[in-house]
């Protein structure tokens, strides 16, 4: 016990007053042995860092609260770059956070921290950043404005529904696609029929042409906060990317035959179609083929993962170069699964990116056995956590790529969770919510 808090006497007009350590804490008496219920204000905890956009001698840096606030409102957030001996602070009150003077060509490691009344808080986690007169691309204009092919592409697969007997199915349909821009758009027309081979699928219903259109912005820009979307995006050959299912289960699922249903139903327990290593064994199929797609029931092909033989079609050098697959919902670009180790350094070596989801480390109230369905099964079951992987909450980074290389913000597919992103950083063509 510290002196503070030691009993002291006192004599008072001849009385002896015992004061206790009790009274002292509370400031009361009566023999309640309470304790103090105030909890002393600390600075705030780190921020979480987010996208990171480097612009003409300056950047900007998107980031999120603290988780703690220290006890004490936040009022405000300070930034510091630094090369050497360039050091360049900045100040705002909310994200994202704009830090100029900084010199065009030099890489910068920035961090932000938040204050309060008690004082400044830690630091974020380091991010580099190298700003360019050449500045970050305003807009995608120019690039993949003139796309289109067309031809009569070969599949095999199987015409089957879960648990049914299965009909061997040899086609030859013909695709078609097309991507123009115009002033402020970017179009697409196409069939929605792969250009690529389709093997190793059970698909419910036989694949069929569409009439697939659809645009999106020419100038996207990228918001600290994100956009849930149910179609995330296009590939270039017009198959569209579907990574969530209608599939659920109850609450009381004993088995995939009893309690879920493949084609919707009214369960909570939204189901997976695709597994991660980390969900083990795999309970679920949705009688995906070799490119990680099927069949919606109107016949729509379309991509629940990585597009494994599209990826060699648009680049011969997939396995030793970036690869663009296609264009996100709010018009930013959609990459395979590789990227440069350091997002600003096009001399980087490249890194097989991660998303950053794990599971959950307990299951969620109400949810079926564990033991029957493995974390990973249920879309519930997965939890963001920054910096766990590569890539922010939509799977995407702001960095340079080959069509970009004053670096913009752009999605990956990988092949851990989420696979394709479920959400987007700018703001979305209103198909993005379109069913089926």
């Amino acid at each position: 016990m510290s002196d503070q808090f030691r009993p002291q006497h006192f004599v008072q007009y001849g009385l002896l007053l015992l004061i206790s350590s009790s009274l002292l804490a509370c400031g009361g008496g009566g023999g309640g042995g309470g304790t103090d219920s105030m909890t002393a204000a600390m600075a705030p905890g780190a921020p979480i860092m987010g996208a990171v956009t480097p612009g003409n001698a300056s950047a900007s840096l998107s980031f999120s609260a603290p988780s703690s606030n220290g006890g004490a409102s936040i009022t405000g957030y300070s930034a510091i770059c630094v090369a050497g001996s360039l050091n360049v602070s900045a100040t705002a009150t909310a994200s994202p956070l704009a830090v100029t003077g900084l010199t065009n060509g030099v890489s910068y490691s920035c961090s932000v921290s938040a204050t309060n009344s008690v004082g400044v808080g830690t630091s974020s986690a380091a991010v580099t950043v190298t700003p360019s007169a050449g500045a970050l691309a305003l807009g995608t204009e120019g690039v993949l404005c003139s796309v289109l092919n067309s031809g009569t592409q070969a599949l095999s697969y199987n015409n089957a529904v879960p648990g049914g007997l299965a009909t061997q199915v040899n086609d030859n349909l013909a695709f078609n696609y097309s991507w123009t821009c115009n002033n402020t758009l970017r179009n697409l027309a196409g069939n929605g029929v792969p250009n690529h081979v389709v093997t190793g699928g059970n698909f419910a219903t036989k694949l069929s042409a569409q009439l697939v259109s659809g645009s999106v912005t020419l100038i996207p820009v990228a918001k600290a906060s994100s956009t849930a979307v149910k179609l995330p995006g296009f590939a270039l050959n017009s198959v569209k990317m579907d990574p969530g299912t209608a599939g659920t289960c109850t609450n009381t699922a004993s088995s995939v035959m009893s309690g879920c249903n493949y084609a919707g139903g009214t369960g909570a327990w939204r189901m997976e179609a695709m597994g991660d290593s980390s969900a083990s064994p795999w309970k679920f199929d949705f009688g995906t083929d070799e490119n990680n797609a099927h069949v919606q029931p109107n016949g729509e092909y379309h991509y629940h993962g990585m597009p494994t033989h599209l990826i060699p079609k648009l680049n011969g050098a997939s396995a030793t170069s970036m690869t663009l697959v296609g264009w996100a919902a709010d018009g930013f670009p959609i990459y395979a699964n590789l990227g440069y180790a350091t997002a600003s350094s096009a001399n980087s070596a490249l890194k097989e990116m991660k998303g950053s989801f794990r599971t959950k480390t307990s299951p969620d109230s109400g949810r079926p056995s564990t033991s029957l369905f493995a974390m990973g099964h249920f879309q519930q079951d997965w939890e963001y956590v920054a910096g766990s992987g590569d890539l922010d909450e939509c799977n995407g980074r702001t960095g340079v790529t080959p069509e970009f290389p004053n670096g913009i913000y752009h999605y990956y597919i990988t092949k851990t969770y989420p696979f394709i992103q479920r959400c987007v950083k700018g703001t979305p063509a209103a198909w993005a919510n379109a069913r089926p």
